[in-house]
């Protein structure tokens, strides 16, 4: 096919060789420059550069043999039977199995090695042992998912880990005793190795020594409590693909890729995590769910603050990023939505064609004074009696307006939804533009995963009660109001970029929008706001009252809606947002928000 690019060629390569590994020919691998994912038989590796350099080419691989490894000799249910449920035994259990079955492979193919190597590098790179000062800095699970690899495959740790790993060695090594060597003989038996690594993890004091591992631990996340034969035998060459062609959909979304919770503290995460659950940091395969728990009732008492602001930003889009990987990026977000671009555009001019129908001249015909009405004067010329006719032009009703997206920029906003976000925005600034009605383009994350410096400052000062928001925030301008949104479309691609959606506290962001909406100087201000979940941030809600994130954005919104000139509006993917906005409509489709943003506009230009 001369028409293929060297990307597509390398695409192919790719999902040839996942499917030869995972002995499934319905597997496929595709890029993305978003973080690493995997959906079923789907798997998304980090998009190379045009020209493909072989460390690029070596990263892809790495991600795409380790997902046809998990596919071959990996049982999620399986797993899930014994998986434990406080956060940091589940995590190191993870490791454990993901080093079983990366070993596998690097074991038996020579040409697994250096891939596998550049994915681990990139996993460190993300993750907290790379900069961490002392033990209590070293996040376990990564130290002991190095140190079986090391033991399984004669790999060394990598170098950026190698401080880290020996921080807490001497502890760990003290406590195992012949575990690693007994895990080692075990490789091939996921059953086998599984008890092995509960009964490491018994010897760290991470899992309770009287409890049967084969009763389970997580009673919400396992399997029904009566097992069935299949879960306990050792998964076949064969017949090992069984258990991932139509996973438990429990098993496929809590345990993703396993133990990569290094991983997302500084680039993917779990930013979904249940209330109470702070430390299930989530791993790279995971699709992450927000949680849309019912809402709980707080008592009057109840009062919202930040622990501390001064690490909190306000930043530009081009200054996250540069102008080449913005360009890029813009270039991906182009190229994974032109088929969606002419249906919103369609949509869009619709809108146009709307607002320009209200702003249309009108006239007071037979005045006594004004312009005169030249297509009566025939009506003089036939009867000379009667007076010449004038015409006044009627006040216009349409206002002068600007709109505010404030588009929520949160971890499960990744893939699809965010993208299409960004191409909706994009084309709605344009038409707006053409309008005459200005539009102002905000997102909201958080700087890090599970509380940042806010966090390490609240630890310092000995870990005060009820401390508040407990989060470094980041609130995005894409663009201006007054900027043209010619100069401001390269920036919506910093919303594909690996890394930068993490947690999402709506109450102050909504503030924060509110705030430079009331500063404009046009008649009416219309704020809109894009989101698939509630507030979520572990770290503040770990330390707080339940519902502490919710509540505050209950009582911004009411305030709003109640005091306020702005015209709140909300957009839910996938989240029931009419339990906190009046004025909400509520999607189950991201496919849907292009016409849905429309739509909502439009009702609320209607002249009143």
């Amino acid at each position: 096919m001369a028409d293929e690019s060297p990307l597509d060629k390398f695409k192919l390569a790719l999902t040839g060789a996942a499917r030869a590994i995972a002995r499934d020919e319905e597997v496929e691998v595709g890029f993305t420059a978003d973080a690493a994912s995997e959906q079923g038989k789907t798997a998304r590796v980090p998009m190379p550069s045009r020209s493909i350099p072989a460390a690029d080419a070596e990263l892809a691989r790495g991600y795409a043999d380790s997902f046809a490894l998990r596919l071959r000799h990996h049982n999620p249910a399986l797993h899930m039977r014994s998986r434990p449920g406080e956060p940091d035994a589940r995590a190191c259990y993870d490791a454990i199995e993901r080093a079983r079955f990366e070993a596998i492979g690097e074991n038996n193919f020579a040409g697994m090695r250096g891939n596998l190597a550049a994915m681990q590098e990139r996993r460190i790179a993300a993750s907290e042992i790379s900069r961490a000062e002392t033990a209590d800095d070293v996040p376990l699970h990564t130290a002991l998912g190095l140190m079986l690899r090391e033991k399984l495959t004669g790999q060394p740790i990598p170098e950026a880990a190698r401080d880290g790993v020996e921080m807490v060695r001497e502890f760990i090594e003290s406590r195992t005793g012949d575990d690693f060597e007994r895990l080692s003989e075990q490789i091939e038996d996921q059953s086998a190795f599984q008890k092995l690594g509960l009964d490491m993890l018994r010897h760290l004091d991470m899992v309770p020594a009287e409890v049967d591992p084969e009763d389970g631990f997580d009673d919400d996340e396992g399997e029904d409590s009566d097992g069935s034969e299949e879960d306990d035998k050792p998964e076949d060459e064969d017949g090992d693909n069984d258990a991932t062609d139509q996973p438990d959909a429990r098993a496929e979304g809590a345990e993703g890729e396993e133990g990569e919770a290094e991983d997302q503290d500084e680039a993917t995460g779990d930013e979904n995590l249940a209330e109470g659950d702070p430390g299930d940091d989530g791993e790279e395969f995971m699709l992450p769910q927000r949680r849309n728990a019912p809402w709980q009732d707080l008592p009057q008492t109840f009062d919202y603050q930040p622990f501390t602001t001064e690490f909190d930003e306000v930043v530009e889009a081009e200054d996250l990023c540069d102008v080449e990987e913005l360009t890029r990026l813009r270039a991906y977000l182009d190229s994974q939505l032109a088929g969606l671009q002419s249906v919103v555009t369609r949509l869009a001019n619709r809108l146009q064609r709307r607002l320009m129908a209200q702003q249309n001249r009108s006239w007071d015909f037979d005045q006594e004074e004004g312009l005169l009405d030249a297509a009566r004067l025939a009506r003089v010329i036939v009867s000379p009696g009667h007076s010449l006719s004038y015409k006044q032009e009627q006040e216009q009703d349409f206002k002068d307006t600007v709109v505010t997206l404030l588009i929520d920029n949160s971890g499960s906003m990744r893939g699809r939804p965010i993208s299409i976000a960004a191409i909706s925005a994009d084309i709605l600034a344009r038409t707006l533009e053409r309008c005459g009605v200005k539009v102002e383009i905000l997102g909201f994350t958080t700087r890090a995963w599970k509380g940042g410096q806010s966090r390490e400052k609240w630890l310092g000062d000995g870990r005060p009660q009820n401390p508040g928001r407990l989060n470094d925030l980041r609130h995005i301008i894409y663009k201006k109001a007054d900027e043209p949104m010619r100069r401001a479309r390269r920036s919506l691609g910093l919303m594909m970029r690996e890394g930068l959606l993490k947690e999402n506290i709506d109450g102050e962001a909504l503030l924060w929008a509110h705030e430079r909406l009331l500063a404009r100087p046009e008649d009416r201000r219309v704020l809109m706001v894009i989101s698939d979940g509630a507030p979520v941030d572990d770290s503040t809600l770990s330390v707080n009252t339940a519902g502490y994130l919710e509540g505050h954005l209950r009582k911004v919104i009411e305030w709003i809606e109640k005091a306020s000139p702005v015209q709140l509006v909300a957009i839910g993917i996938g989240h029931d947002v009419t339990r906190y906005y009046k004025r909400a409509v509520t999607i189950m489709d991201a496919e849907q928000l292009g016409g849905t943003i429309i739509e909502q506009l439009a009702d609320l230009f209607e002249v009143e």
